[in-house]
């Protein structure tokens, strides 16, 4: 068929399917874009002249890369979104999302323009002209952040090409961002392809099973183990493993603990469920983690926070299982690497472990501390006042309103480490954080991508003014497109987190407020700004309610679940009731070693203390 390079790869891209489960998907929703000169006249062409293959409009594209991939995590990675995008700032406009997409493990796929492989007209508008090298693009950023990249410089290298691509994407042990450039003329470029190119072809997802002598040896470590305990991260949901760890640990009494991506691995009330692990842990993970001599990790990547920067884990006996599709994560700790699925290896252990049972008295303490944390989080969610409310308040009052199969969606700021805490998950997708890459933006894009993927749900963004100001632009989108998202507007004037973060390091907050430069003292410590960011919301479209005390929220949240179109609720809140820290609940960031600051002195001698407590697990 004489096709262009950009036509070939469209038709090819509609024809793609996974199998997983004898159950089959497509898995390309569409394709989301900003059109360019980069890509108008190939890809955008090839858009117009195929439309059953959808296009969605974009307003940003790290955004619509957001999108893409929240999208993708709602569907346990079995569809995803391409992205395509412009030359030189539309295509470095992607990397941050990319970055986050490789990070957390999820597949997009990303094609943005290049320069011209003919280079007969260099430089070109927007080409970087790298002096030693002139095959070099912006597009090379993208390497470090992508799991499979290339540059089409001939029609025909997109045939090889392609194959890798979608090896790659549905791969759940080697998944990220995959990224094939686009130089200009080639995507205009003809070529006479193959036909068999553009048949239907299916991907089997299979479920592999670790070596047979590994599971033995794992089963003799959980029967010796007195003290054993789950770590579920993501690859549980993903890997559609939640009833299999709920047989699991019914038969065997294991408590867990979830990360922040495998959050609803087991609905909260469970009396085996700790809650949150780590740096933002509960008082009952964090005491169990101390204590534990065994450590079954299923589907975790063990991330500073999950570990508490490696001062979670303080048995001097603790040895590691690890329940991975990735051999790169499942060797980690020093661990008995069971490398397979999740599901599938659940079940093979579970078949060798009849009769184990932990001891009752153990099965009893986690059982009260799961009683004792639900106490908490009903005393957090209790308004203190008819005045200003604190933003645990305002996570308990979503979180009460919220059906079980809603989704709330965050990813940066103080937010996640309270919602990771406090929101009470009933359902394994009920849970949506960004926190691999913690990106600043996700928010409102990765919501339309839930809401995509399942329109069945409301979906409950929850965003700070800091988050909301870098980017709430896909707002305009889910209008578009008739995607209703219910957007929780956190206004605190500042970046409140790291505000947090600078006053336990002795920096006093510096920085993190929206304030207006002072004449006086020629620093950033005048009047709060007038930024009305209600208003700014309702330019984009959206439906604006102002709420200031619990009535009028509770009130917000039925008006805005009646409404048929993306809703912003905007609330100011007030300084938040800080949850203490428990147990081993730190994270290290750095400190300075000398100071004339009383406060960084005293906070870089707790610091020290605390990387005291710091074990390697090799």
């Amino acid at each position: 068929m004489k096709l262009t390079t950009s036509q070939a790869l469209i038709r090819f891209l509609d024809q793609q399917y996974v199998e997983r489960d004898g159950i089959q998907h497509k898995f390309f929703a569409g394709c989301f874009g900003i059109f360019g000169h980069g890509n108008v006249g190939g890809i955008g062409q090839a858009l117009f002249e195929y439309p059953a293959f959808t296009y969605y409009q974009a307003r940003n594209e790290q955004a619509m890369v957001h999108t893409a991939a929240a999208y993708s995590r709602m569907k346990d990675r079995l569809s995803t979104f391409v992205c395509t995008s412009s030359i030189g700032p539309g295509a470095t406009n992607m990397l941050t999302a990319a970055a986050a997409a490789t990070i957390n493990r999820l597949p997009v796929l990303l094609l943005p323009g290049d320069i011209f492989a003919g280079r007969h007209v260099d430089p070109v508008l927007q080409q970087l002209e790298y002096p030693t090298s002139a095959d070099v693009s912006v597009n090379d950023c993208f390497r470090p952040v992508s799991r499979y990249w290339d540059r089409i410089n001939r029609p025909e290298q997109l045939i090889a090409s392609l194959m890798q691509a979608m090896r790659v994407l549905t791969s759940p042990a080697e998944t990220g961002a995959v990224t094939l450039c686009l130089p200009q003329d080639v995507q205009a470029e003809a070529y006479d392809f193959p036909k068999e190119l553009f048949e239907r072809r299916v991907w089997y997802i299979p479920r592999p099973l670790p070596d047979g002598e590994l599971i033995q040896r794992a089963v003799a470590r959980i029967r010796a183990a007195r003290h054993p305990m789950i770590v579920a991260g993501g690859g549980v949901i993903y890997g559609g493993a939640t009833d299999a760890l709920q047989a699991f640990v019914d038969a065997t009494g294991i408590p867990i603990a979830e990360t922040f991506a495998g959050k609803g691995s087991l609905p909260y009330h469970d009396l085996h469920q700790l809650g949150a692990v780590g740096a933002t842990g509960t008082e009952g993970a964090n005491a169990i983690s101390a204590k534990a001599d065994l450590v079954i990790g299923i589907g975790t990547r063990y991330s500073d926070f999950t570990t508490a920067s490696k001062t979670a884990f303080q048995n001097p006996a603790v040895s590691f299982i690890n329940i991975n599709i990735a051999e790169f994560d499942a060797h980690k700790q020093a661990g008995l690497a069971l490398t397979g699925d999740a599901r599938a290896t659940l079940r093979a252990l579970l078949e060798k472990l009849e009769g184990y049972r932990v001891d009752a008295a153990y099965e009893a303490e986690v059982a009260a501390y799961n009683r004792s944390w639900d106490e908490k989080v009903t005393l957090a969610y209790h308004p203190e006042s008819d005045l200003r409310l604190s933003q645990a308040e305002v996570i308990g009052l979503v979180n009460d309103f919220a059906a079980p199969k809603d989704v709330v969606v965050c990813a940066a700021g103080s937010l996640p480490g309270d919602l990771h805490k406090l929101w009470r998950t009933a359902d394994p997708k009920g849970f949506h954080l960004e926190y691999g890459y913690s990106c600043m933006g996700y928010e409102i894009a990765g919501g339309l991508g839930v809401k995509m993927a399942d329109r069945g749900r409301e979906v409950y963004v929850m965003v700070g003014d800091g988050s909301y100001l870098m980017m709430s632009s896909e707002i305009v989108t889910s209008i578009q497109e008739d995607h209703k998202l219910t957007i929780i507007l956190i206004n605190n004037n500042g970046f409140a987190s790291i505000g947090g973060l600078s006053k336990s390091l002795g920096t006093e907050g510096f920085g993190t407020q929206y304030r207006a430069r002072d004449e006086g003292s020629g620093q950033l410590d005048g009047d709060l700004l007038p930024v009305d960011l209600a208003k700014n919301a309702e330019s984009l479209g959206a439906a604006v309610i102002r709420a200031t005390n619990a009535v009028s929220f509770s009130e917000a949240l039925r008006q805005a679940k009646l409404n048929d179109k993306t809703t912003v609720i905007y609330v100011e809140t007030a300084t938040e009731r800080k949850m203490a820290g428990y147990g081993h609940a730190w994270w290290e960031v750095p400190l300075a070693a000398v100071s004339e600051s009383a406060s960084v002195q005293q906070a870089h001698q707790q610091s020290v203390s605390q990387k005291a407590k710091q074990r390697l697990h090799i």
